[in-house]
């Protein structure tokens, strides 16, 4: 499901249902669960792992919170329902917006998309920054508590383990328990929670698992404070190769840059900028040659496959429990989807309270972000199949799937119509049914201009962009 079809988040429909719910993680995904359990639950207590800084900071504990991010519109749109004023505070904490129509320019498959027609804001920050003003947010609601440097280190159960009935928590050298109503598992791709269920009787979760074999390198360039150009080069095979150039806070550029299937990115400066010059779009390349470095390091983070823990399969699951984000199911970040479907499934978790209460929630929470985790698994998943490399499940019809997608992308770098279709489906504004709606089929599959204007109309694009 997309933004268009899950209902907005109503404060107001929600009664209190329990005394104490937990929530394990401190990411974005455990930021939005608490604040949509904060109508239900008289208090909500976060455990993060690590200690919680009073400015933007990276967690330790979480490696990929020092990578660029990318907050698409339906992760902004449904965190400015949860903390009204969050776009406000994003800009007042240094953070940017730029127009998705003209700052931002998208290389897929041969070619820059064409401009929207309309102006579409887009806000852009470090991902500490997003985490800073969300907790910030977080901490105004009265009967949430924020607790940091807390390691939890298993659930507590009731003599069936038909129950999840709290947490052991370690604080330095001192471990404690703490009770709960409900104990929602938002830990990521590391989450405990099948060994547990294992260990305690449960059939074993269904795992889909695509190796992709992504390695990234990122840095951070001075950015002139005018200066609000965002770039994307996709891979796209048979090119095992992309970056992206993303405005953020400090008039800094972050810039990341991917490997494919053992492609990966030098470690050190001059040879990660001539392998970067090896894109098909210069202007990434020549501003890490032209503009001055503010990082201290080049830093690496390897992402070997997409994972996806198929709990809404289990016949039988403990009462008490859900699992959130990453710990259902992570993607190919290259595509930049994952905060956006955490904050989605927050909402799906706000319904399914609404609904019924802590009755089978785990079991109805799954049944509803199943929809969410579906949309971005099948088109971005799937498009990794483009690759023969690509080992693993292969979604249904995957194969004609990246056939219209290839088709779709390359007509939108000239049909603004389609190049903004895919925008609303890739931010996640609009169901991947929408593009095989008839007016846009039609522009897709329509008899092509000749081959050599639309290489030409390319060679111009690029040299007028970068």
């Amino acid at each position: 499901m997309s933004l268009a079809e899950i209902e907005r988040y109503d404060p107001e429909c929600v009664s209190c249902v329990g005394e104490r719910a937990v929530v394990v993680g401190g990411s974005i995904a455990g930021l939005a669960t608490a604040r949509v359990l904060a109508d239900a639950f008289e208090t909500v207590v976060v455990l993060e792992r690590d200690p919680l800084s009073d400015e933007p900071a990276a967690r330790d504990g979480a490696p990929q919170t020092r990578h660029p991010h990318v907050m698409l519109e339906a992760g902004r749109a449904t965190l400015e329902d949860l903390f009204p004023g969050f776009c406000e505070h994003i800009l007042a904490e240094g953070g940017l917006m730029i127009d998705f129509s003209t700052d931002i320019k998208e290389y897929n498959r041969g070619g820059f998309l064409a401009d929207a027609r309309e102006r579409y804001p887009t806000y852009c920050a470090s991902r500490a920054l997003f985490e800073h003003v969300i907790r910030q947010q977080l901490d105004s609601v009265e009967n949430v508590e924020l607790r940091g440097g807390r390691q939890v280190t298993g659930y507590l159960a009731d003599a069936d383990a038909s129950a999840v009935t709290g947490v052991r928590v370690r604080n330095g050298d001192t471990e404690a328990t703490l009770t709960a109503d409900l104990v929602v598992d938002a830990t990521g791709r590391t989450s405990q929670t099948p060994r547990w269920l294992e260990a305690h009787g449960y059939d074993a979760v269904p795992v889909d698992e695509v190796t992709i074999d992504v390695s990234y390198r990122s840095l951070r360039l001075e950015r002139p404070p005018d200066d609000r150009r965002m770039r994307m080069v996709a891979p796209a095979a048979p090119r095992t190769r992309g970056a992206a150039l993303i405005p953020i806070e400090d008039d800094r550029w972050e810039v990341i840059v991917q490997g494919i299937h053992g492609d990966d990115p030098p470690t050190d400066r001059e040879n990660l900028i001539e392998y970067t010059e090896q894109l098909p779009v210069p202007t990434i390349a020549n501003l890490m040659k032209r503009r001055s470095w503010t990082s201290d390091e080049i830093r690496q983070y390897p992402y070997p496959a997409s994972l996806r823990r198929r709990y809404e399969a289990l016949s039988e699951f403990p009462e008490g429990l859900v699992v959130m984000g990453d710990a259902i199911a992570s993607f190919n970040p290259i595509y930049g989807q994952g905060m956006s479907v955490a904050v989605l499934e927050a909402v799906c978790l706000h319904h399914a309270l609404a609904a019924g209460g802590l009755d089978a929630i785990g079991n109805r929470f799954f049944d509803r972000s199943e929809g969410v985790v579906d949309n971005v698994w099948n088109i971005v998943v799937g498009g990794d199949f483009n690759y023969p490399e690509t080992t693993g499940p292969q979604p249904t019809g995957a194969g004609l799937t990246n056939w219209y997608m290839d088709r779709l992308v390359r007509r939108a770098q000239s049909d603004p119509a389609l190049s903004e279709a895919f925008a609303r489906v890739t931010r996640l504004e609009e169901p991947p049914t929408t593009l095989l709606e008839p007016g846009i089929a039609w522009r897709v599959l329509r008899p092509a201009t000749s081959q050599l204007s639309l290489r030409s109309l390319g060679r111009r694009t690029i040299s007028a962009l970068s």
